[in-house]
């Protein structure tokens, strides 16, 4: 894996992480203060989805 996806994929890590710890879970997982956090887990997740997709074009790339 490059080292720009390797950037990219701690810092979608660490982007998660710090969203489940600020996710207050007493009131609810889809509570109106906790849908911002939702939405930036999702979009998190979807960031390592595309480093990964980025990662096996780059690898088809190279075998051609």
């Amino acid at each position: 894996m490059k080292t720009f996806y390797k950037v990219f994929l701690i810092l979608f890590i660490i982007f998660i992480g710090i969203n489940v710890y600020a996710i207050d879970w007493r009131s609810g997982f889809f509570d109106d203060e906790n849908t911002k956090f939702i939405f930036s887990i999702s979009s998190g997740i979807l960031g390592i989805i595309v480093v990964y997709i980025l990662h096996t074009w780059s690898k088809l790339v190279e075998r051609k």
